[in-house]
């Protein structure tokens, strides 16, 4: 009799970074289905997987994604404001894995900080699940996990310490066929300021800034493509 009261507070303990929901915007629900169309469509090679700033190689990065990722049969799944759990819920809906890409870019869980819904630790259990949910998905794709990009004004900034500790846990991650990353000395300054002439609110990319990460990961992502 007492099982599905003990299953109930065994789902109200699981981390809210684990735990797959939606947003709540009509915008994303709409991106959903878009994305959901290209997923059927299929015909990609490289998936990249992420939030806002995954979503702006269609802004300010589209002249470098032109460049360097449309040749390689590239699609975007970020979404603007995405934590660990919007994506898991995506995945688990069947958007991205079903076309079953080469490869696939992740960069998440700056929003799990800064919104405040998740710790460090909560957020790379998080981007563990997304990993676990990929891998059953489509077992023969590989990952690139990147470090997630530096933020705020300065190295003690209370953010740009949580995030290091998200990458901190990241490094040790050791899953078949996941890449780990880290970039983001691209974006700092040698005293540890951001360097806001390519995050100019101190945390998304303008296109100078896709640029540099274009640049910073082509070679991987095609080195990835051949293997």
């Amino acid at each position: 009799m007492l099982l599905a009261p003990l299953l109930c507070l065994a789902s109200l303990l699981q981390p809210v970074s684990v735990t797959p929901v939606p947003q709540d915007a009509d915008w994303w629900r709409q991106r959903h289905e878009h994305k959901m169309e290209v997923t059927r469509k299929g015909g990609y090679d490289v998936a990249f997987l992420g939030d806002s700033i995954t979503q702006g190689w269609e802004g300010g990065g589209k002249a470098a994604w032109d460049e360097f990722f449309a040749p390689m049969k590239s699609a975007n799944f970020g979404y603007s404001g995405d934590r660990t759990e919007h994506v898991l819920w995506r995945l688990q809906k069947g958007e991205m894995l079903p076309a079953k890409p080469k490869v696939v870019v992740i960069m998440i869980g700056t929003n799990n900080v800064g919104h405040g819904s998740s710790n460090p630790a909560q957020t790379v259990e998080g981007i563990r699940a997304i990993l676990a949910a990929i891998g059953k998905g489509s077992p023969k794709t590989q990952v690139l996990l990147l470090a997630v990009f530096p933020r705020g004004a300065t190295a003690d900034d209370r953010l740009r310490v949580q995030v290091g500790e998200i990458n901190a846990g990241l490094r040790g991650i050791s899953y078949p066929g996941v890449r780990f990353l880290d970039i983001g000395h691209h974006f700092v300054r040698f005293d540890g300021t951001l360097k806001d002439s390519l995050m100019p609110d101190l945390l998304h990319l303008n296109a100078d800034g896709y640029g540099i990460w274009a640049r910073a990961i082509a070679s991987e992502v095609r080195g990835m493509l051949r293997t």
